[in-house]
């Protein structure tokens, strides 16, 4: 393999909790809930699935459908589609709901998983290019930097930013052109089969991990390790 193609959300890094986005939103707006208010509201958004990089909907409203299905091939259409799930569940001030979409784009709602650091390290040390394939509807460039990944990069490709999202095969080409990969020599890694999967159409192999919470999977992409047959080195720590 020489190079490696990342997912985002739910695969190197890993969003807060909606009880977090959520307070850390009324905590800047100075609105007050009590606890038990803010833990039942919480669990409206995310029963919603109004926090992107969060749960799906329990249940897609129809209005919402149409939007949802192309969400991340524009920064409209994403906010859109989560502004309208967030506006769904009651909020003591409606200016909240376009708060908590700002919120969810700020490095500090993000967390790496524990061996993102340590993985993309040893790829960088041993000349394999990395690359972040994302559906997504912002520009998460910031959060790599932020948290000290950015140095091990070599090329993001956002569907945002191409109009076209996953499992759509032209992402991942534009991937592989911007870093001189074939497919044969490309591994695909992310937590979501039908968007991630999309990469086996041109000939990637693809290794799925679960999107767990950041504490609760310390060490799933160190298989990436040995799948391309790098030796693992030490973890480097990253900035909070």
């Amino acid at each position: 393999m020489t190079a490696v193609l990342f997912d985002f959300s739910g695969t190197l890094f890993r969003t807060e909790s909606a009880e977090s986005w959520l307070r850390a939103v009324l905590t800047e707006a100075e609105t007050p809930l009590t606890e038990a208010e803010l833990t039942q509201t919480a669990q409206a958004l995310e029963a919603a699935g109004a926090q992107p990089g969060g749960a799906f909907p329990a249940a897609l409203p129809e209005e919402l459908s149409a939007v949802w299905a192309v969400r991340d091939e524009s920064a409209e259409l994403h906010r859109a589609a989560y502004t309208g799930l967030s506006r769904r569940v009651a909020l003591p001030d409606p200016a909240l709901h376009d708060a908590l979409y700002e919120r969810h784009m700020d490095p500090r709602a993000w967390t790496p998983y524990p061996d993102a650091a340590q993985v993309l390290a040893a790829l960088r040390e041993h000349g394999i290019r990395v690359g972040v394939v994302s559906n997504i509807g912002w520009d998460l460039r910031p959060v790599f930097r932020e948290h000290g990944l950015d140095a091990y990069v070599d090329a993001y490709v956002l569907s945002y930013e191409h109009g076209v999202q996953k499992p759509d095969p032209r992402l991942f080409t534009v991937a592989l052109e911007a870093l001189g990969a074939a497919p044969a020599e490309t591994l695909m890694v992310g937590d979501s089969r039908p968007a991630d999967g999309g990469a086996a159409a041109l000939g990637c192999r693809v290794h799925f991990v679960d999107p767990l919470p950041a504490a609760e999977r310390p060490d799933a992409l160190l298989a990436v390790l040995e799948m391309v047959g790098v030796a693992r080195r030490p973890a480097t720590p990253t900035r909070a």
